[in-house]
């Protein structure tokens, strides 16, 4: 057997045993500014917050893409924030945008920034819940943050609304991760 082909053959088992990363749309790909400051984590956070971000769904990618620029825009241009406030912003179709990414501090939970990622999900989850290929999206980035070592592997799943006095995630939204594992 050649060597490529065994290379091909281990990449393929070690995918299985552990699952691949779902792909994430880098800050340079989906046009992010450059963040005025970075803050850097200590080591793997304890928590993975769920958020909706009160807005209208997206299906598509365009769309998707443009909402996460607004999202930054209004972070920084109002709010002075010096970046998206979000870890990564998840669209309907199931795209993955890098928000501050892994290892950075965020500004989603008022409290818990330094301890926890932000997932935000495009739309409003009030009375109807994400895609299901949303959903996936995800679950596989947060299993794939354990892997690579960036989320504690007895993590704890909250949405927003635990940490604080809010709405989000949306009540259907909300109800539909208190059955997610973590939770």
């Amino acid at each position: 057997m050649s060597s490529a082909l065994v290379f091909a053959f281990v990449c393929l088992q070690v995918s299985l045993v552990f699952g691949a990363c779902p792909h994430i749309i880098k800050r340079a790909d989906w046009g992010a500014r450059a963040p005025r400051s970075v803050t850097h984590l200590a080591g793997p956070v304890h928590y993975s917050f769920i958020h909706h971000s009160a807005g209208p769904d997206c299906h598509d990618r365009a769309t998707c893409q443009a909402q996460v620029k607004a999202f930054q825009n209004y972070h920084m241009d109002t709010h002075g924030w010096p970046d998206i406030g979000y870890t990564f912003v998840i669209g309907g179709d199931g795209s993955i945008f890098e928000g501050r990414g892994w290892n950075v501090v965020g500004a989603h939970t008022l409290n818990y920034n330094s301890v926890g990622y932000g997932y935000c999900f495009v739309g409003t989850f009030t009375s109807h819940v994400p895609t299901a290929a949303a959903q996936k999206a995800v679950k596989d980035l947060i299993a794939c943050g354990v892997e690579l070592g960036k989320i504690q592997a007895n993590y704890v799943l909250r949405g927003h609304r635990d940490m604080g006095s809010t709405a989000c995630p949306g009540t259907a939204f909300y109800n539909l991760i208190k059955t997610w594992p973590h939770y």
